[in-house]
């Protein structure tokens, strides 16, 4: 465990997260002395709209019920972009994105619109997936007077258009994936430039209700996974950020305790571990606990 490093991927995906779970979480990582990496969702939140994923993706509505997802995110969350309307996230609450970077964590966009990205990206004109970073790119500079130097995609979903955008993008990293090891992306026969920081670990709504798995022996389970070298371990500011808050904080003391040393995404990006990375194939894949594809890296 001496040789282990935590790079901490935060994605914010909801108002209720940005409002709520991001400062549970600097306060927690405050106390530990760790720092992270956070995405935020920057346009509307559609949330109540992925409900429709229980009649188009196999396994949708059983991930729910097993991770109790209308306790973690709440009602109105669960409605927004339905029966409630759609509250905009960072043009509400720019203030979150700003303590997030006075506290010394770095700060990348998730997307615009969570729920429309990762539902319909694989269909979206290119034209179109470009408006979506460009908006949000655009708050972004406006919140905090910068561009943003790296990106993650909702749900590690990718299309050759994003891959393609986010090149021109001027990035110095991305996270768009589930894989190893840093590595240059070929997604459809074709190799992109911007290198990619995959999530080596899978995340707590995926291990939840599943094997056995629950919040008082979750932890168990990622000090069993964790290896030497680079661990990326994506997190959620609704749920580690939320009800599940004490279990996160119990992992990150454990991890310090047994020698794990925690950096950010875009150290990991300079460090010794993103060295000559390989090309690496980039597909859309099932992986276990998640409902729908992702992009995962290949050998």
């Amino acid at each position: 465990m001496n040789s282990s490093v935590i790079a901490l991927k935060v994605d914010v995906d909801t108002y209720a997260g940005t409002r709520d779970g991001v400062p549970a979480l600097l306060e927690i990582l405050g106390s530990l002395g760790v720092r992270a990496t956070f995405y935020f969702s920057m346009g509307p939140d559609n949330s109540g709209k992925a409900l429709r994923r229980v009649f188009t993706r196999k396994g949708f509505l059983r991930k729910m019920l097993r991770t109790r997802a209308p306790s973690t995110y709440g009602l109105k969350t669960l409605l927004y972009g339905t029966l409630l309307p759609a509250p905009r996230i960072a043009a509400s609450l720019p203030h979150v994105l700003k303590m997030v970077e006075k506290a010394g964590h770095e700060v990348g966009i998730h997307c615009w619109d969570h729920v429309h990205w990762h539902d319909n990206l694989p269909r979206m004109r290119p034209e179109e997936a470009r408006n979506e970073l460009e908006k949000a790119g655009k708050l972004f500079v406006d919140i905090l007077g910068r561009r943003a130097e790296t990106v993650a995609a909702p749900g590690w979903t990718v299309s050759s258009a994003s891959l393609e955008i986010q090149d021109s993008m001027g990035l110095r990293y991305c996270s768009d994936s589930r894989g190893k090891s840093p590595f240059f992306p070929v997604f459809a026969g074709r190799r992109f430039f911007t290198l990619q920081i995959p999530s080596t670990l899978p995340t707590m709504d995926e291990l939840l209700g599943a094997d056995g798995v629950t919040p008082l022996n979750i932890n168990d389970r990622y000090l069993s996974l964790i290896r030497p070298g680079l661990n990326v371990h994506t997190i959620h500011a609704e749920m580690e950020g939320g009800n599940l808050s004490g279990v996160f904080a119990d992992l990150v003391r454990r991890l310090l305790d047994q020698g794990a040393s925690f950096i950010t995404l875009g150290e990991a990006a300079v460090s010794g571990y993103a060295a000559d990375p390989s090309d690496c194939v980039l597909s859309m894949k099932e992986i276990p606990g998640r409902a729908g594809l992702v992009a995962v890296q290949g050998d």
